[in-house]
């Protein structure tokens, strides 16, 4: 008699129970020698027998049919089939006397009626065990989901704790998911050039792959990352730490429902393209590439303009040259956040009671899902009435909590706003080393408007507070920031005077 040995795990993951066959093949073929059973063909499969639709197993059943083979060899009834089609496939067989025999090391079937019953009874203690372990998986999964855990793998810019079954923000991943909202929430980026970026950045998947656009959709719309946590359509509130606010979430759903709808085909990108005016008609600089090279002219759509073409490289030298007025040493830098630092106790505003009524408004909304909860349970409203309800309170305790920390901050908020500005000085210096053109323009753009391009030179209006810094480039005397040296440390440094107001 011909025998095909079966031998099966539940999950194609390389990592996990790759032992199992092993130590299946091992002992059949310890037994198949023992007893002098006569191997035709060893099958071995990594897919859950939960469900029917198994390729390796149907391709065997299918063989057996055609006379290939009158007998199975498997570790245990439940390698065969843990759900009631597979079973009672095999039994049918067996009655026919397709299947002649089936051999099993832990278990042993007699081919008659009380072995026939004895193995459908084999075959429902699998189904059973199945089934209760997918309960009991559903009903930690729930409670889990109640206590604000997420449930399953970690997305991407989380870990997964195992001390606490818990996530964990992913301290070298977490940046770049921020980073990613950031710039689509400015609008100027497609999925596309969005992916190209953050990809060039490193935010890359599971073992290093490297993510498509649909990826980044997803993420996009992925309400995780502010703190909520979305779950077979069903929404609850996460206990994890946010790597962004919900209000930059927001904007990302704004653009995105923007971009979805139909829309003309965009042209080529420039970077420099689309903020700047012509200085003598006042038409938009628009740009195209020759030979190579990327050139900026007046659209003339206004009228004649005498306006020559300038090239981006020299465009970009006059951005360079315009940041570095306003940039700051790192010596300057952490003097001055030194002194802020120092000030900052001096400037806390109470705000006390606004902190008491958002307080009170949060408690009555955790009151109305305690509420809406009795009244799903009693069958007054369906679950999509639940659901949808359900997710507008969770998202204005979302609002509410994230106003409640606006407030719990505005004690030294002008000091974040000072820092800030401190730090964007700073970082203005690394911007002039830098040969980013796009983290030059987005930086240009903070410090001034009304560009304008004349005579292949750039113009603009310098805005507060970068202006004052720009003027105490041009008078040093006259500087408000210091007493003597300058901000790029060009000459001797001397200590910073200490701030007795805020800073504009």
């Amino acid at each position: 008699m011909r025998y095909f040995l079966y031998a099966r795990k539940s999950t194609d993951d390389e990592d996990r129970q790759v032992l199992s066959i092993e130590a299946q093949l091992t002992e059949l073929r310890e037994f198949a020698k023992k007893e002098g059973l006569f191997i035709s063909k060893e099958l071995v499969e990594a897919k859950t027998a939960k469900e029917p639709g198994r390729a390796i197993f149907n391709a065997m059943i299918v063989s057996i049919e055609k006379g290939e083979a009158e007998a199975i060899l498997a570790w245990h009834p439940d390698r065969l089939a843990r759900n009631s089609v597979d079973g009672g496939r095999i039994i049918y067989l067996i009655d026919k006397g397709i299947i002649q025999d089936l051999k099993f090391p832990t278990y042993r079937l007699d081919n008659n009626a009380q072995g026939k019953f004895m193995l459908s009874i084999a075959f429902g203690q699998s189904k059973y065990y199945i089934d209760a372990l997918s309960e009991n998986i559903k009903r930690g999964i729930r409670m889990k989901l109640r206590k604000g855990i997420w449930p399953q793998w970690a997305p991407m810019g989380y870990l997964n704790d195992r001390t606490t079954r818990t996530i964990v923000v992913d301290k070298d991943r977490a940046h770049l998911i921020k980073k990613t909202f950031e710039l689509y929430s400015t609008g100027q980026y497609a999925l596309a050039r969005l992916r190209d970026t953050m990809n060039a950045c490193g935010l890359t998947g599971k073992k290093g792959k490297t993510l498509a656009i649909g990826n980044y959709q997803y993420l996009l719309r992925n309400p995780i990352y502010y703190g909520l946590i979305r779950f077979n359509g069903e929404t609850y509130e996460g206990t994890h730490e946010p790597i962004i606010t919900k209000k930059l979430f927001d904007k990302c759903q704004e653009v995105l429902r923007q971009r979805s709808k139909p829309h003309k085909k965009q042209p080529k990108y420039f970077t420099f393209r689309g903020f700047i005016k012509c200085g003598e008609c006042g038409a938009m600089i628009t740009a195209e590439k020759q030979k190579g090279h990327n050139y900026y002219r007046c659209t003339k759509r206004l009228g004649p303009c005498k306006q020559k073409y300038v090239r981006e490289e020299t465009l970009a030298e006059q951005i360079k040259s315009a940041i570095q007025k306003v940039s700051l040493s790192d010596d300057w830098t952490n003097n001055i956040l030194r002194e802020l630092n120092n000030d900052k106790q001096g400037f806390i505003q109470s705000s006390l009671t606004q902190r008491q009524n958002l307080q009170l408004q949060i408690d009555k909304i955790d009151k109305k899902i305690s509420k809406l909860i009795d009244i799903y349970l009693e069958g007054i409203i369906s679950l999509e009435e639940y659901q949808i309800k359900k997710e507008k309170l969770i998202n204005k305790k979302k609002d509410l909590q994230e106003t409640l920390r606006d407030f719990a901050a505005e004690g030294n908020n002008w000091f974040e706003r000072a820092r800030d500005f401190v730090s964007s000085l700073n970082r203005a210096s690394y911007l002039c080393r830098e040969a980013n053109y796009e983290s030059q323009k987005e930086f240009l753009k903070k410090i001034g408007s009304n560009f304008l391009l004349k005579e292949r030179r750039l113009y603009f209006s310098s805005q507060n507070p970068y202006s004052l810094v720009a003027e105490s480039e041009k008078n040093r005397k006259k500087n408000n920031w210091r007493r003597g040296g300058d901000l790029n440390s060009r000459g001797h440094l001397s200590t910073p005077r200490r701030f007795s107001k805020p800073l504009p």
